[in-house]
């Protein structure tokens, strides 16, 4: 089979557009549903909340400015084709350039230290990126990428449960990290939930589950089914918009599932804030 040579120029630069308009472009996803919710709210207040959020989300686009001032940590979900070899500094290298230059060009806020626990210094650019990436077959790199702010990843949880909680337990598990949540990241949420595989795999399905469009559910009807009960439930806890109160907390509730061990059944929990950026290219 030929080998497809891509440039690692072009990478950069198709990353360095994702990060940009990832922060200044919500998805018509996202602005469709915080229109709807407006309409069901019956707090006054809640509308008002739901009001300025898309006013900010449209002043953003318009003027091509940060809607959240938390630009995030740069995430990238790459299915990275197994005929393609990237030329010059290589692939890894060639997405944090396309990071650094996003976040230094678009004045975006830089967010990430050095060393997480001692020095924590900036790294003035907000590399390096979390990249995840699946070997896939074809010619072709596709890279999701989003700004992942900390103020609803640091409402993220994992647990390991045993498959003798059930459906009952998952279900009683993301409805406890959400009402522990709160208004700190936040809502109205995107709540990503990752079931299945190990410890770490579960949680990075969490993660993946956020980048999916809202409206898309998952493609098993019991999943489907769970994530609008998961949904129901957690909308009438009444943290509403901003914490303030009514019946929009979330505005999705995604999961994402992987073959696990006989003896366990991890269960990961990502929140994201309504500002749920992603956006993605294939080259």
């Amino acid at each position: 089979m030929e080998i497809r040579e891509i440039a690692a120029k072009d990478i950069s630069s198709a990353v360095e557009k994702l990060f940009k308009d990832c922060n200044y472009y919500i998805g018509d996803d996202i602005i469709d549903t915080l229109i709807t919710c407006r309409e069901n709210e019956e707090s006054q207040l809640a509308k008002d909340v739901l009001t300025q959020i898309i006013d900010n989300d449209k002043i953003a686009a318009s003027e091509q400015i940060p809607m959240c001032q938390d630009t995030g940590m740069a995430v990238l979900f790459v299915e990275y084709g197994d005929r393609v070899v990237v030329d010059g500094e290589g692939f890894a290298a060639a997405v944090e350039k396309g990071v650094r230059d996003a976040y230094v060009s678009g004045y975006l806020r830089k967010s990430v230290v050095s060393d997480p626990v001692f020095d924590r210094l900036n790294t003035t650019d907000n590399t390096p990126p979390v990249i995840h990436t699946t070997i896939v077959p074809g010619d072709k790199i596709k890279i999701t990428a989003g700004g992942k702010g900390f103020g609803s990843e640091n409402m993220s949880s994992v647990k390991m449960l045993t498959p003798s909680a059930g459906v009952e337990g998952v279900k009683q598990f993301v409805l406890d990290a959400v009402k522990y949540a709160g208004p700190n990241p936040c809502p109205p949420i995107v709540v990503g939930v990752g079931i299945g595989g190990t410890f770490e795999k579960a949680a990075q399905l969490a993660k993946k589950a956020t980048f999916r469009s809202i409206k898309i559910r998952n493609s098993d009807a019991r999943y489907a089914q769970l994530e609008q009960e998961l949904l129901d439930e957690i909308n009438k806890m009444n943290i509403g918009p901003a914490g303030l109160g009514g019946k929009t907390t979330a505005l999705s509730v995604n999961i994402e599932t992987y073959p696990t061990h006989i003896a366990g059944m991890p269960v990961a929990v990502n929140i994201c804030c309504h500002a749920c950026r992603h956006k993605s290219v294939e080259i």
